[in-house]
Formats: structure tokens, sequence, C-alpha cells
């Protein structure tokens, strides 16, 4: 089953079982997923919902915090059940260890050497560590690597 069929099948549940939260979640989820669709005229697969996902987490993450910053402690807490909703439809992450060995992986088949070879690196592991892997932390450790 696909996952954008999952999440269909999700929120019909949610509404037979009348759970408005997690509803109004996977509406959000399923339109920002056809949004994309008709901007770019195709069919998404998993691995595209998986990108639309990462970001909707990115986005609700960035707002949680800037909300606790300002002391709404309400609004953070439906940016975080957001996040756990989005959350479940995601592959299961990576531990430290195994996105560490990707990468010394990646930089061995690239034979990257230097920052200039990064973009090479990315082009190798962002297939494999997409939705598993904070890209942000990833690029980060590939810098370090490559640096140092």
């Amino acid at each position: 089953m696909s996952l954008k069929q999952r999440l269909n099948d999700a929120m019909k549940d949610a509404m037979r079982a009348g759970d408005k939260p997690r509803l109004g979640t996977l509406r959000l989820i399923l339109a920002a997923i056809k949004q994309r669709e008709v901007d770019e005229r195709i069919e998404l697969d998993d691995s595209a919902v998986i990108g639309v996902l990462e970001k909707m987490v990115k986005q609700r993450r960035d707002s949680e915090q800037q909300y606790r910053d300002a002391g709404r402690d309400e609004l953070a807490e439906q940016e975080a059940f957001e996040i756990a909703v989005i959350g479940e439809y995601m592959p299961q992450p990576l531990s430290e260890a195994e996105v560490a060995a990707a990468i010394d992986a990646a930089i061995a088949e690239s034979g990257a050497s230097s920052m200039k070879e990064m973009g090479a690196v990315m082009a190798l592991l962002r297939p494999q560590l997409q939705g598993r892997a904070d890209m942000g932390q990833v690029s980060a450790s590939i810098k370090a690597r490559l640096q140092g």
C-alpha cells in the first residue's frame, strides 16, 4: 500500500473516530501533497511524499521553537502534536552510528578528499538517508570529515 493510500485511510479512520486534532493534521498533510502534485503536474511517489513530510516536520520544529521562546506553550504543544502525527508516516530514523557508516561509505565510494567534492558525497547519500536522518546534520558531518 502506498504512503498516500495509508494517509487517506488514516484520515477516514480519524473521521470515523471523531478525532478532530488528528484529522486536521492528516488533512494538512494530504493538502500539502496535493498542492505539490498540482504545482508540478505529477503523481508523487512514496519518496516524494516523504520529502513533503520532511519539509512539514522541519517547518513545525522551527515554529515550535519560536512559540516556546515566546512563551506560547499551547501553540508549541499543537506543533509538537502535529510533528508526532507526521512522524508516524516517516521511515524509521537511523542511529548516529548508521549515519556515520553511510557517510564513510559515500566518501570512500566517491573518492572525495576536499570540500569541492562534497556535492558528490551528498548526491550519493540523499537517496539513502532521505526521511531517515537530518540532512543538515549529515552535511555538517561531511564538512567536518572533509576539512579535517
